[in-house]
């Protein structure tokens, strides 16, 4: 594995100023020794020979941007990386400096049509939002970096629909529409544990789209407005059983009336269809006894 390390740099500006300096002044002795009649040969080679090597040393000025990493090579090997914003001075042949983007970024996948844990197609799609933290890893060790990002981005949401049903059956049932925010995090580390390799960091991932697939939705959402008209029942039943107790101890602690058997299950009857109608009843008055 190839890690991040500080490239040797050196302040660009005060190394532009020693260059020109010794440029000027390698061109000034050449001047004067020209203008002399018969220079010497071997101090005019020197001081061209000088006048070029500072022209090479020029190459080694680099400039960084803020939020933007320069991956060095000398010869082919990992030279270092230069991280802090500035003017500076390097090794004229460290070369190529590649740009990376140090920058957080995004990218929505494109909707993933794949079967969830039940087997129902549904359509899903994710935002993935990431930065390079190791330029080294990133340039190195996979061919595209934002490529390799795209590409194990949307096998790991492929992965999580699988495993989740989309809809819970159960309680406490982990599914991919009701539990948001544990869904958002094991998501967030499957892709993490995906992209480390390429030194990668995943700063959030969440579900973007989610849907069953067109050929199954409309059965789908039967599905649901049946269960949610059963749980809605059992709701109201559940409430209207209370409430009918209630009555009766109530009536049975003040000694209101009292009821045989027969007659508390009438009661019963008649509050049971009167909470749980859904539609209004009609009164009927009693002008015989209870009995009758």
């Amino acid at each position: 594995m190839i890690r991040e390390r500080s490239a040797v740099l050196v302040n660009g500006m005060a190394m532009l100023l020693v260059l020109i300096a010794l440029e000027l002044g390698g061109i000034a002795a050449l001047i004067l020794q020209v203008t002399q009649g018969r220079p010497s040969a071997v101090l005019v080679a020197a001081n061209v020979l000088a006048i070029l090597v500072v022209g090479v040393a020029y190459a080694g000025l680099l400039l960084v941007n803020p939020n933007e990493g320069r991956v060095l090579q000398l010869f082919g090997g990992y030279a270092g990386t230069a991280r802090d914003a500035g003017f500076w001075w390097t090794n004229p042949f460290a070369w190529p400096r590649r740009r990376v983007s140090l920058r957080i970024r995004n990218f929505e996948s494109s909707r993933l049509k794949v079967n969830d844990h039940d087997g129902n197609p549904i359509e899903i799609a994710a935002i993935v939002v990431w930065k390079v933290t190791d330029t080294a890893e990133a340039v190195f060790q996979v061919d595209d970096y934002e490529n390799f990002v795209k590409v194990q981005s949307e096998a790991a949401v492929r992965n999580l629909a699988t495993t989740y049903p989309y809809d819970a059956h159960g309680e406490g049932q982990v599914s991919l529409r009701t539990s948001s925010a544990e869904i958002q995090e094991r998501l967030r580390a499957e892709i993490q544990d995906r992209l480390a390799k390429a030194g990668i960091e995943v700063v959030e991932a969440r579900i973007s789209h989610l849907a069953y697939a067109p050929e199954i939705a409309q059965a789908m959402l039967r599905r649901q407005q049946a269960s949610a008209v059963i749980a809605a029942r059992q709701r109201i039943v559940e409430g209207a059983v209370g409430m009918v107790q209630m009555a009766l101890e109530e009536l049975s602690k003040r000694g209101v009336i009292e009821l045989d058997e027969e007659r508390k299950a009438a009661m019963v009857s008649n509050l049971l269809v009167v909470l749980t109608s859904e539609q209004s009843t009609m009164p009927v008055v009693n002008t015989g006894t209870l009995y009758t």
